[in-house]
């Protein structure tokens, strides 16, 4: 089966049921030393973007925001058995024409990765139709949503799960943080942990 690995801070990494393995804004927490078909980075902030810690396959598939936004445009990406869609992120501290987000889709399973971001037209007009599986939301409220505006973005997305991330600068995790964020579809992953999908 599919897995999730919560890595901490924004940071997590995902096998597919084939093996495929994904990692998403490598920066904090460990598990970097399985080799990576896929590193997904949503923004060059540094707590998003160390692809150094990463141990890599050699035909490991890197996209950044570069490739995902080039030419003003949000592309896809087809990658062994991932589907990858550029979606927007943006909010004050992160510009729109520097920061996505990501949807894949592997094993019937549809995975957002929301990267930096608050709300976005893209998750209020386009989202509820995608009928998401898990859906992965910042929540600090310093440099993203905080915790009651990202529930009400959960809730608005209406993924069957969602999971609280970048909750705390400087802190892999935050279990008083987590637990502000009430959404119907919470799902906490602790740092370190891995849950089937």
């Amino acid at each position: 089966m599919a897995e999730f690995l919560f890595q901490g801070h924004g940071s997590f990494r995902l096998t597919t049921d084939k093996g495929t393995v994904i990692y998403v804004d490598p920066y904090a927490g460990g598990g970097y030393d399985i080799p990576a078909d896929i590193i997904l980075v949503t923004h060059e902030h540094g707590d998003h973007n160390q692809i150094g810690l990463v141990t890599k396959k050699a035909d490991c598939i890197i996209i950044t925001d570069r490739e995902a936004l080039e030419g003003g445009v949000y592309h896809n990406f087809s990658v062994k058995d991932v589907e990858i869609e550029s979606v927007p992120a943006y909010n004050r501290n992160h510009s729109r024409s520097e920061c996505v987000g990501y949807v894949l889709r592997f094993d019937s399973i549809s995975f957002y990765a929301s990267g930096d971001t608050s709300l976005t037209d893209f998750m209020a007009d386009k989202m509820p139709s995608y009928h998401l599986d898990y859906a992965a939301l910042p929540i600090d409220g310093i440099y993203n949503m905080n915790p009651e505006e990202a529930t009400a973005c959960a809730e608005l997305i209406g993924a069957k799960h969602t999971i609280p991330i970048h909750m705390k600068p400087g802190q892999l995790f935050d279990r008083r943080i987590a637990e502000q964020f009430t959404p119907g579809n919470r799902l906490i992953v602790e740092d370190g942990t891995s849950i089937l999908l």
